[in-house]
């Protein structure tokens, strides 16, 4: 039945040829003009997984204290002291710059210059305050003393500013849209206007610039992404020439390229079509879509290559070629594709845009690469391609040595081999962390100017970019009632001894400070206040503003200041935070994760921890599936799967061992080598297949196929390895964490192919019929 569905699909394909490649023309003209429509996109919203429980408190809470896409400024004056008028005047420079940038919450902007910066003291007639650059403020001597003095009795060293003197703090919260646009914040062309409208204006030899937050984080990483497409044009030139040494002919050559091409100008014009854009992190997909487009064209050209060799006409080779790969074909890249979609399960934007930007690419490969190929390579002359007698039978020799893995006596010893390495493999991944285990950016390398300014940011001022909110929730005017301070004071004296907090706050810390200063500071007095009058006296001098409290006093944060934001630290900390709420929490008032940058890190390492077993149910049932249905025999799809999984697991131990965790960026991974790693698989055990249904010993079918396809597969998993190994080069971390594992499941997947899958069969098959 499907054979003779296939053939009916070639013959009316090969008599229509003309106009399905015209189509094929018209279609890439669309679809490449949709692809130069095709922008960046790098919303914040995208990298949160916003149905976890922590992102609901995180976006209820969002608009009253903030978000967790802010942008800190650290002014540095390269003397070591700020007390100077160069540094004062750089600093509202800055400060008002950053003010007026579209897309910053103008009432979330906050520095010495904000009036919300205030200091308190007390004084023989109770308090005085005011802010902490007073309105007649100079930068005279005596100005800059004045605000020595308040900067002081503000208590915002470490805060606003540096430790040691040397900086000071402009802090900002960023809007979800574009108030002159109404569209969605554009976020790398907000990272461009930091660094030009800032970096660039304002930083000199007296004065130096360091900027962090996601939208700057973004901003650096599409610039970084720019280098892709050198990356793109040398795999293009390598895989040109590996692909005219496979085929020796200029003409095989071109074709599959441009097929693949094809493929990749289909996939971007597409995602323009549904509505996307190309986010940092997917720029990658493209390279993939091609790699995987010349893997299955070379499949094809070497298949009309054998029979134009063995005496066919053109046309008649690429018929008799196309019948035989369309369906292993169209099952390989069937199981890549709905291996790609099972990413689909991830409640995370960028990684589901990633599934469908992949999925579209693989689908499309289908085709141009099984469909078009055939049918442009019908219309070229290769009747001068021959084949050397001598070459071919050194080629044969190879394989006559490689199908003794084939055999029960050499199957055993690769299986025993394979069960020890599998389970080292297994011991190593099970210790595989979830989450980032640097500091700084995880997706640029240390060295990077951004990582150099959280660094220097982290070790200058004893607050970061690494805080996580825990929401209080509570009734109206609760904090004018001791009980519910005192619970809160609790909950943050608890967590604030956990390993990795560096310092807490909140509206209960300072209502202690604030009753202590109503009584002449007298520390003794450092208590929450019992009456409700009292109470009512110390938590009314802390404005809404502080982000301490809202309105009505019925939310009330603890800012948990972290030392990091490696996946260890955070997974302590939230146990912690967790316990300890279990404990304090009631009917009145309840203790919430989590906003803040690691709250919304805290809650993407969940995400990834629970999606990571289902990613690879779904996969693999996928490709059980696919393969059941293509080969019709459990033996067949088991011997398919075990290598793969062997792989997937070696794999996760690499990863251990490079200390690199799973993450939003490496979790795809996984998924991405097991959906092209099964291809190599598909083209060998269909050819052995169908010889092992007729009778045919173990060991001979495995010759045939490595006869037939066997350099195919070896060429294509050499290709696609040594393209992404290009990878260990790119300014990029991430991108250079996924070109180590992309090659690694390159190799080993095709090794896995040649080795462990005929092994499986000389198992398998020991008394073919």
């Amino acid at each position: 039945m499907l054979e003779k569905l296939v053939n009916g699909f070639e013959s009316h394909l090969f008599r229509n040829r003309v106009w399905v490649i015209l189509s094929f023309i018209l279609m890439t003209v669309f679809l490449g003009y949709q692809a130069s429509q095709l922008k960046m996109d790098a919303a914040f919203s995208k990298n949160i997984p916003l149905n976890h429980e922590y992102m609901k408190t995180y976006t209820k809470h969002q608009k009253n204290f903030g978000g967790a896409n802010s942008i800190m400024v650290a002014v540095e004056d390269t003397s070591g002291d700020i007390f100077n008028p160069v540094f004062f005047d750089a600093l509202k420079n800055v400060h008002d710059q950053l003010f007026f940038i579209p897309g910053v919450e103008r009432s979330q902007v906050k520095s010495l210059f904000s009036p919300s910066t205030r200091f308190t003291e007390v004084v023989e007639d109770g308090f005085a305050g005011g802010p902490v650059i007073p309105a007649d403020f100079t930068t005279d001597e005596y100005g800059l003393g004045v605000v020595r003095d308040n900067i002081e009795k503000a208590g915002i060293v470490g805060r606003l500013i540096a430790t040691d003197y040397s900086a000071a703090m402009v802090s900002a919260q960023l809007m979800e849209f574009d108030p002159q646009t109404g569209e969605p914040l554009d976020t790398i062309a907000f990272a461009k206007q930091l660094e030009e409208q800032l970096r660039g204006q304002y930083e000199n030899d007296k004065i130096k610039i360091h900027i962090i937050g996601f939208a700057k984080m973004a901003g650096d990483v599409a610039e970084g992404a720019k280098g892709v497409l050198l990356f793109f044009l040398i795999a293009i030139a390598i895989t040109a020439v590996m692909v005219y040494l496979f085929s020796k002919s200029i003409i095989l050559t071109i074709l599959p390229l441009l097929c693949s091409l094809m493929a990749v100008v289909w996939q971007l014009g597409l995602l323009t079509v549904v509505g996307f854009g190309l986010d940092p992190m997917s720029i990658l997909v493209p390279f993939l879509v091609f790699a995987i487009g010349v893997s299955h064209g070379v499949q094809m050209i070497n298949g009309v290559r054998s029979r134009v060799v063995k005496g066919q006409a053109t046309k008649a080779a690429s018929a008799s070629a196309f019948r035989s790969l369309l369906v292993p074909g169209g099952v390989a890249l069937l199981s890549d594709t709905v291996g790609f979609l099972t990413l689909l399960a991830i409640d995370i934007g960028i990684i589901r845009e990633l599934a469908i930007s992949a999925s579209l690419g693989v689908a499309v490969i289908i085709l141009t690469n099984l469909i078009l190929l055939p049918l442009v390579i019908s219309f070229t002359d290769l009747s001068k391609l021959s084949s050397s007698e001598e070459s071919e039978q050194k080629v044969k020799q190879i394989w006559h040595k490689l199908s003794q893995f084939a055999t029960p006596k050499y199957a055993v010893v690769v299986l025993a081999f394979t069960a020890v390495l599998y389970g080292f493999g297994y011991q190593q991944s099970a210790k595989m962390k979830i989450g980032d285990l640097q500091g700084g950016a995880p997706a640029l390398h240390q060295d990077s100017r951004y990582n150099q300014d959280t660094f220097f940011i982290t070790d200058h001022f004893s607050i970061t970019t690494d805080v996580m909110s825990v929401i209080v929730e509570a009734t109206p005017e609760a904090c004018t009632y001791h009980s519910v301070l005192e619970r809160i004071d609790q909950f943050e004296w608890l967590v604030a001894n956990t390993p990795g907090v560096e310092s807490t706050a909140s509206l209960a810390s300072v209502a202690k400070r604030v009753n202590a200063g109503f009584n002449e500071g007298n520390p003794k007095w450092q208590v929450l206040p019992r009456t409700t009058a009292s109470l009512v006296q110390a938590v009314g001098r802390v404005p809404t503003t502080s982000g301490l409290l809202n309105g009505n006093c019925s939310v009330m944060p603890v800012y948990l200041f972290l030392k990091d934001h490696k996946a260890e630290t955070i997974e302590v900390v939230v146990d912690k935070v967790k316990a300890v709420a279990s404990e304090l929490n009631t009917d009145e008032i309840q203790f919430k994760l989590a906003s803040g940058p690691v709250g919304v890190m805290a809650a993407t390492n969940e995400a990834v921890s629970d999606a990571q077993l289902p990613m690879m149910l779904y996969v693999y049932g996928a490709v059980f599936v696919l393969c059941l249905l293509s080969f019709r025999s459990v033996k067949a799809t088991v011997a398919v799967i075990i290598p793969l999984y062997v792989v997937s697991t070696l794999a996760q131990a690499l990863m251990t061992w490079l200390e690199i965790g799973l993450a939003v960026s490496t979790l795809p991974v996984i998924a991405l080598g097991v959906g092209i790693g099964v291809d190599y698989g598909i083209y060998i055990l269909s050819t052995m297949s169908g010889k092992l249904s007729n009778g045919m010993p173990v060991q001979q079918a495995y010759f045939e196929a490595l006869v037939e396809r066997g350099s195919a597969v070896i060429f294509t998993g050499l290709t696609l390895a040594i393209g992404v190994s290009t990878w260990f080069f790119s300014a990029l971390k991430f991108q250079m964490d996924m070109g180590i594992l992309l090659t690694f499941m390159f190799l080993v997947n095709m090794l896995g192919a040649i080795i462990i899958l005929p092994a499986l069969s000389a198992i398998f098959w020991r008394n073919p019929k």
